[in-house]
């Protein structure tokens, strides 16, 4: 279990994830010291090519106001799509559980003034090639080679 409660937070969702038959890829929106949203991966459950771990999240936040001083956890690197939603929102600071799997959009994020900090959570990780050892198919649907 990591030692960081909100990365924690995200593990959780993305424990969920799997046990609805999903992608174990979870977030959590931190607003000051406090979760002000969280979700998962549900692109299988809802069979929405857009529900994305951070979208969900996001979505789940609601209306917050200002993204100023937020940080989202995520346990994979964010892709273009949610990389996106961060830029959009000023979403200034991204915690990444691993980017072994994939690396994502980072230098994108960077590029628009986000610190991308990769904790190479190895809980994390073990996550992802479980579940891409098992449904190899389900997981390439989504990622563009």
């Amino acid at each position: 279990m990591s030692a960081d409660p909100y990365l924690s937070a995200a593990i959780d969702e993305a424990r969920k994830g799997l046990a609805e038959g999903g992608i174990p890829i979870g977030s959590v929106l931190v607003k000051g010291k406090k979760i002000a949203g969280r979700g998962h991966n549900r692109r299988v459950q809802h069979s929405d090519p857009m529900a994305h771990a951070e979208i969900d999240c996001l979505q789940n936040a609601g209306r917050i106001g200002s993204y100023k001083g937020t940080t989202l956890y995520s346990t994979l690197m964010p892709c273009y799509l949610c990389a996106g939603a961060v830029v959009q929102f000023g979403i200034k600071k991204v915690i990444v559980g691993e980017s072994r799997t994939f690396p994502g959009a980072r230098k994108f994020m960077e590029e628009h003034g986000v610190e991308v900090v990769d904790v190479d959570d190895e809980e994390c990780y073990v996550l992802m090639q479980d579940f891409i050892k098992k449904n190899p198919d389900l997981w390439n649907e989504d990622i563009v080679k």
